[in-house]
């Protein structure tokens, strides 16, 4: 962010307070209830363009800065439009090029002055104060020419790479669809059957483990009750948390030999699913610059973990134990706009806990691997039977509920391995061309960042002797300012219908 004598500008060129050459203004409240939906008119708030009117709170031209939620997000608007109440407005005075302006405040990390501790919020006063270089008139034309010309090429590049980047996630959904449906190893079932070799089915597999699972809560139950010198209680096996079993009637056929499961029934025992802690449990002023981890929404990305660090003291972790996850472990995200999202907890990240809106799922692998049971999460048409279930408008959320009950695909455990040994070695091929995009949209990024660096200290087209001076074209703002002085402001105009 430019500061003080910060900026780096030719000698023939001015620098000015944002305050001292166009007006800030706020925008006006339009709810969605009174838009003309069908209008020409576009309402713009700090992501962009949310919807339409009919009538215009700006005439011509102006420049949109996100004041709450996309704080110092900045926008060209191009026509009459109506800014709502979570912006800011700009219309440039003569002599300033909009477009100058919109490049020169794109590139300056608006929301770097943003203060605020809760909801985003840029104040006017910062942003009157931020410092742009004046170049000569005609100069500023030149510098948005060039620009347009360099930057239309770089953002076609961009383009392209977000076009790569989509078909690569549709190729990796395909293949986790074909993996959970069966079609993945159709051949190899082909070739196992053909051979007549015997194999344990998944419904015996599941029958195993759920057995296995009951009789190990009895003897702890058992346990218990001899450690406190009790009898067991007549029908007291009758307390067992017999696990959430799937409603098959709704749901699709599977190849033969495979069971549908639920995750509550692949879970390692009855407490093998929970969530993070919530309210006073884990508090703002409970985070420390270093210790245990907090797992949060931010570190399940779609099949892989994200390093997102928060910490905690060893002493909140001590107390949050029951949210503890260990390496292996699936967490799923229990919020946001794609259900269910899940990684597993790779090793180096553990000791942690997870957050509220995550959930810790412990299964047991010699049932279902958690790589496996990521891969049936993150499958689409896993996605699709969760997102019935859904609650919640703009903040999509799921419950523990839901997550017990969600639907699990399970094949004979031979046939697991076969699908997981196909599906990495697919999806790492898929993660490695991933890396590359990605590395792509970085140095697109840094070239955009230089591109505009030069731009803005006059490094990008030469400067002319005979153009007129900033200092000349600053008057005649201050001048023009100073004659206005009085008049109504754009937001005190009445709003003007438009054809």
């Amino acid at each position: 962010m430019s500061k003080s004598g910060s900026v780096a500008a030719p000698h023939t060129w001015v620098i000015a307070k944002l305050e001292s050459i166009v007006s800030i203004n706020y925008g006006k409240a339009l709810s969605a209830s009174t838009r003309a939906h069908n209008g020409t008119v576009p309402v713009v708030g700090s992501s962009g363009i949310v919807g339409q009117h009919n009538q215009s709170l700006v005439d011509g031209a102006c420049l949109v800065i996100g004041r709450k939620g996309a704080a110092g997000a900045v926008h060209l608007i191009s026509q009459s439009s109506w800014p709502i109440d979570t912006a800011y407005f700009i219309q440039s005075p003569p002599g300033i090029n909009l477009s100058y302006l919109y490049y020169f405040l794109s590139s300056q990390e608006l929301g770097q002055l943003d203060k605020s501790t809760a909801i985003p919020s840029l104040s006017r006063d910062d942003l009157y104060g931020v410092e742009v270089p004046i170049a000569p008139e005609s100069e500023q034309a030149r510098i948005v020419e060039k620009l347009e010309e360099l930057l239309s090429d770089l953002d076609a590049g961009v383009a392209e790479l977000k076009a790569a980047q989509r078909k690569l996630a549709q190729y990796r959904q395909s293949l986790l669809k074909a993996a959970v449906e069966g079609a993945l190893t159709a051949d190899w079932r082909a070739a196992r059957s053909r051979s007549g070799e015997p194999q344990e089915t998944s419904a015996d597999l599941l029958q195993r483990f759920l057995t296995e699972r009951r009789a190990r809560w009895e003897a702890k139950q058992l346990t218990k009750f001899g450690e406190q010198g009790k009898t067991p209680p007549k029908g007291w096996q009758a307390k067992y948390p017999e696990p959430a079993a799937p409603d098959v009637a709704e749901l699709p056929s599977l190849p033969e030999g495979w069971v549908w499961a639920t995750i509550d029934q692949c879970a390692i025992d009855e407490n093998g699913i929970t969530d993070g802690p919530f309210g006073s449990n884990l508090k703002s002023e409970h985070y420390t610059e270093s210790g245990p981890l907090v797992i949060r929404l931010q570190n399940i990305g779609d099949g892989r973990f994200l390093d997102a660090r928060a910490h905690i003291s060893e002493e909140r972790y001590e107390h949050l134990g029951k949210h503890a996850v260990i390496e292996g472990d699936v967490v799923v995200a229990m919020l946001g706009e794609v259900l269910p999202r899940s990684c597993v907890i790779p090793a180096g990240v553990v000791p942690a806990i997870v957050k509220a809106d995550c959930a810790r799922v412990r299964l047991n692998p010699e049932l279902i691997p958690p790589t496996l049971a990521v891969a049936v999460l993150n499958a689409e048409p896993t996605r699709k039977r969760v997102n019935r279930l859904v609650k919640g408008i703009g903040r999509p959320r799921v419950n523990l509920g839901h997550i017990r009950s969600i639907a699990v695909p399970l094949p004979p455990r031979a046939e697991q391995d076969r699908i997981l040994d196909v599906l990495s070695e697919a999806l790492e091929s898929c993660d490695g061309q991933n890396s590359a995009i990605e590395r792509g949209f970085y140095l697109s990024a840094a070239q955009r960042k230089n591109i505009l660096k030069a731009a803005f200290t006059g490094q990008l087209v030469p400067q002319h002797p005979h153009d007129e001076p900033p200092s000349t074209l600053l008057e005649r703002i201050r001048s023009d300012r100073a004659s206005r002085t009085g008049t109504a402001k754009a937001r005190g105009r009445k709003p003007r219908t438009t054809a």
